[in-house]
């Protein structure tokens, strides 16, 4: 067990050396396994090195990212994120700090029409945020507000990830993708709130808009209504075709891509050059994305082949305490290695070890299962390696790597809150699935 836990120490120790001097963060990676394949396997060690890298950009389920870049950059270059923006801005009306409202709810729209957190990052990273910044907003704040809405998007269905852990506990599916929405809307309501409260406190957080002297009429708010109808077509074809059991996500994102174009080809707006200038953007983000998570997948595997992982796991799941303390522990133990380990990797690890525990303990699965799926999302915006941020990163290229963990930070904190909330409440975690 000693060793193991040496083992991770090292790691993350050369990892954060390595990032520190200023190396790209799959260089890092990269350099880190190959300096563990060296020590712990030697030259034939380089084999699973090549595989692990082939193995993880060829997975099927990535593809889902790509797409759903694909369809936020149609979005885009459509002007019809505008079309939805300024439609939500109509109906919000004049309130302090409007834009970051806006992309608390943009990026939880988003969320319902995508499942993947990296993929909401990207897409309103560089669709929403340049222009928040350009309006004067505080660029940190308003990353954050992006950072968190998009880490609903495992939470609210679709949800790949509520699939993977409902088929690894043993626990219904259904019930854990009706069981993310309430909280999933309780924790948009937590961001508005801190935001509101940000800029009550420091009014320079969300300067005055130009005022044309125009209140927006009940025409006005129909009109706005009608026009974000063509965003239900997306809707259908990517949540409904899951939810319905017709298309997985990897095809829903397909389909997603063609409701973008239908909903281009609606605001008139449907061209080979935009089609062609979205495809192009899109193969850069999606590529860094990409590099990433293959040179940082492999460190996952050296760390369950070390015995790193485990150690750490059965350390915990060992102690003899409360329920609650138990509970705190168990989530605790996600947290913090979901900022090194991947979110699947993570799961396969420790899910089979937390099963008896669960059911020693007497927690009902849907509310323990779904703080668990809050918690190893809440660690791909938790610095230093959550992968959401690398992906808001990779589309903010001019912001620095500490300006986007700096944002992130608050509304870790806030996702913690929100724990605690369900916790406490179970309530709010278990009523719709009670109503299947």
């Amino acid at each position: 067990m000693v060793e193991g836990i040496a083992a991770v120490a090292t790691g993350v120790g050369l990892l954060l050396g390595f990032m520190a001097v200023g190396l790209p963060v799959f260089v890092a990676f990269l350099l880190v396994n190959l300096l563990a394949v060296a020590v712990i396997m030697g030259p034939m060690g380089y084999g699973m090195f090549v595989n692990s890298l082939y193995e993880t950009t060829t997975t099927q389920s990535l593809v889902t990212i790509p797409l759903f870049i694909l369809m936020g950059e149609i979005l885009f270059r459509s002007n019809s994120v505008e079309v939805l923006l300024r439609s939500i801005d109509t109906l919000v009306g004049r309130v302090k700090g409007r834009q970051y409202v806006l992309s608390i709810l943009l990026a939880t729209v988003f969320s319902t029409l995508s499942g993947a957190a990296m993929g909401v990052a990207a897409m309103l990273g560089r669709s929403l945020l340049p222009g928040m910044i350009a309006r004067g907003y505080d660029a940190r704040l308003s990353a954050g507000t992006i950072l968190a809405g998009a880490s609903l998007a495992p939470l609210i269905p679709p949800s790949v990830l509520v699939i993977i852990i409902g088929t690894l506990a043993g626990v219904s599916i259904a019930g854990l993708l009706i069981a993310g929405i309430l909280p999933g809307l309780m924790f948009a309501a937590i961001f508005l709130g801190y935001c509101f409260l940000r800029c009550w406190i420091n009014p320079a957080l969300a300067p005055d808009e130009p005022d044309d002297g125009t209140r927006a009429t009940l025409a006005d708010k129909g009109w706005a209504l009608l026009r974000v109808v063509p965003f239900t077509i997306i809707i259908l074809m990517v949540m409904g075709l899951i939810l319905a059991g017709i298309a997985t996500p990897t095809e829903a994102g397909a389909m997603g891509v063609i409701g973008s174009l239908i909903t281009a080809a609606i605001y008139r707006n449907l061209s080979l050059q935009m089609i062609g200038e979205s495809l192009v953007s899109s193969v850069k983000v999606a590529a860094m994305i990409l590099f990433i998570m293959a040179s940082s997948k492999l460190f996952s595997q050296l760390l369950a082949f070390t015995g790193g992982a485990t150690a750490m796991t059965e350390w915990i799941v060992g102690l003899d305490q409360s329920r609650w303390v138990m509970l705190f522990l168990l989530m605790l133990l996600p947290f913090v290695l979901c900022m090194f380990i991947d979110q699947i990797a993570l799961m396969l690890i420790v899910i089979p070890i937390y099963l008896p525990i669960v059911a020693e303990l007497q927690f009902d699965p849907i509310w323990f299962w779904l703080l668990f799926l809050v918690n190893i999302t809440v660690g791909g915006i938790t610095p230093p390696f959550g992968y959401t941020l690398f992906a808001l990163k990779s589309a903010w290229p001019e912001a620095s790597l500490g300006k986007v963990f700096s944002s992130a930070w608050p509304f870790v904190l806030l996702y913690v809150l929100g724990m605690v909330v369900l916790a406490l409440v179970p309530g709010l975690t278990t009523l719709l699935p009670s109503l299947l």
